[in-house]
């Protein structure tokens, strides 16, 4: 499964939460939500969720490492992209 688009909406504001991002797979699937948080390591990625009844959960989620890797790779590479260009 490969990424074919990443969109990335940028979030207005001081806080850690800089931008919500959409990724296509395959030019077949869409998966809204995704969101872009600055951490105390840098940018990071977090998985749409919802929350329940006692905590959140994911609805969306990579199984394997690698391909968590890879979205985060992508969509935080796309984030900075759009930062240059807004520049």
């Amino acid at each position: 499964m490969e990424i074919t688009e990443v969109r990335v909406f940028p979030f207005q504001g001081n806080s850690n939460f800089k931008a919500y991002a959409s990724l296509t797979f395959d030019d077949q699937v869409v998966v809204r939500g995704i969101k872009i948080v600055e951490g105390r390591n840098g940018l990071f990625v977090a998985m749409p969720s919802r929350r329940g009844k006692d905590d959140y959960y994911d609805i969306f989620f990579p199984i394997t490492a690698e391909m968590r890797e890879k979205i985060q790779e992508k969509v935080i590479e796309a984030y900075h992209n759009r930062e240059k260009k807004a520049v």
